[in-house]
């Protein structure tokens, strides 16, 4: 181990060692007590945050939970790969056989043969939709490279910058065999989406021609309705089990969403689509929950966590913090309310001997088959504002934590930086005192130094005197 070497006392560095030291001795015990308040206080900000964060998460699993509106999960398939399904909580169990026609498709056409010959300042042109509904462009403006020339490029520029054009259509430029052309394709599927464009507004006679040359106009993609049958096609068009539509997400079976993505040949069998209970969404519903409220549930431990002496354990920042204890009796209160005479431990929601929660996967499935509707009523899932159900009486109880106003976390933060205020000030006094101290010792060691010199100059003289006067 490396050690300081002590100067003697008749060392020029001397008086500064001594001063150093005294003045330590001096200020030492003050220091020692304001750093261990500057490091509590330190430890109290980072606990307050920590806090605010597990707090916020665990208000941010709650509100997602009342969101889905159910903590109930059901499940839709199709029997083949012919589109995916979702079902909402209010989806009723069954089967149910569809048969897929034709997908809803984007039409897609081409102007071909454009050339870049067109003045600036060309008028404008208008693209209309088959439902009739139209916006304007304006060409006024589109040489953006100020040529005089507008090119096919800029003409798509200005199609997709238009005001009124709200991601009606995308215009792009292909070169096909040497030849430019402009393609405009609908963002939105379905026959009422086909777009075209009206050039009769176009001033410039060679860009008019060639935007209305029907000769070089080419339909990529022809834009067509999705048609779904409830079961196999009777090939009636009138018929009520005949469904036509411009998406191909259908909605018509209670609180489930179909997205058909392959059509269905001829003579092909319907596909069958399945709504039941999934216990293990519904399981991963609670999970989630559990899991945020089992985080906070760990901060508040480590917050006011009292200490270990035999294993060298220090006690957390809000060791001694009654407020942050009764909160967490409070939650625990919560949680052990009975709604109908039902409580969380019937759907296998249980305490743990730490103050966590845990999930039975089996008892929850029990719980929901013998009622159903029960869970969702203990959780309050419909909305955070019912705060006699659980959800909402534990956003209550955070929200005198977390509230912006009045919150005990703000009221802890600011005491907290009130604090660390003074104890800067307080550190500033300290340090000054520390130095005053260094000053008054150094030039009493640098006095004493210079009297002890000033002795052993006067010792030497005397010695050499007298050794002269014995000589002679």
């Amino acid at each position: 181990m490396a050690t300081t070497s002590v100067p003697g006392s008749s060392s020029p560095d001397y008086p500064a060692y001594m001063a150093t030291q005294l003045a330590t001795r001096y200020t030492e015990a003050s220091q020692a007590l304001l750093d261990d308040k500057t490091k509590a206080a330190s430890s109290g900000a980072s606990g307050i945050s920590k806090l605010s964060s597990a707090m916020s998460t665990f208000s941010s699993a709650m509100l997602a939970m009342t969101t889905k509106k159910s903590v109930l999960a059901n499940a839709a398939t199709f029997s083949s790969d012919l589109g995916t399904a979702t079902a909402g909580p209010a989806a009723v169990a069954g089967t149910y056989n569809f048969y897929v026609e034709q997908l809803a498709t984007a039409g897609q056409i081409a102007y071909g043969g454009i050339t870049d010959t067109a003045a600036a300042g060309s008028g404008s042109l208008n693209v209309v939709l088959a439902d009739g509904t139209n916006f304007n462009v304006n060409l006024v403006n589109a040489d953006k490279n100020l040529d005089g020339n507008l090119t096919a490029q800029e003409v798509a520029t200005a199609i997709n910058l238009a005001a009124d054009n709200n991601s009606t259509v995308t215009a792009s430029t292909m070169t096909v065999n040497g030849s430019t052309t402009l393609v405009l394709t609908s963002n939105g599927t379905g026959v009422d989406n086909a777009a075209t464009i009206d050039a009769s507004g176009v001033t410039s006679a060679s860009l008019k021609a060639q935007l209305q040359n029907a000769g070089t106009q080419t339909q990529l993609v022809t834009a067509q309705d999705a048609v779904v049958w409830l079961g196999a096609p009777d090939g009636n068009p009138a018929s009520p089990n005949r469904m036509q539509q411009a998406s191909n997400t259908f909605a018509v079976v209670n609180d489930v969403k179909m997205t058909f993505t392959k059509a269905q040949g001829v003579g092909d069998a319907p596909v069958t689509l399945t709504v039941k209970a999934d216990n293990a969404g519904t399981k991963a519903n609670v999970q989630a929950f559990v899991d945020a409220y089992n985080q906070l549930t760990k901060v508040l431990d480590e917050l006011t966590f009292v200490g270990d002496t035999p294993n060298n354990k220090a006690p957390g920042p809000f060791a001694n913090d009654a407020g942050l204890k009764a909160l967490r009796s409070r939650m625990q209160d919560l949680l052990r309310k009975e709604t109908a005479g039902v409580s969380l431990p019937v759907f296998g929601i249980t305490a743990q001997r730490d103050g966590t929660l845990a999930v039975n996967a089996d008892r929850l499935a029990k719980g929901i088959a013998t009622s159903p509707d029960t869970l969702d009523k203990i959780f309050g899932t419909a909305s955070l504002n019912d705060t006699s159900a659980l959800l909402g009486g534990l956003d209550k109880l955070l929200k005198t934590w977390t509230n912006s106003v009045d919150g005990f976390i703000g009221v802890r933060r600011e005491a907290n930086e009130r604090l660390q205020t003074s104890l800067v000030d307080r550190q500033s006094a300290l340090d000054n005192l520390f130095n005053n101290s260094y000053k008054r010792y150094l030039q009493q060691f640098t006095t004493l130094q210079q009297l002890r010199d000033q002795m052993a100059q006067n010792t030497s003289m005397f010695d050499a005197l007298f050794s002269n006067s014995k000589d002679a």
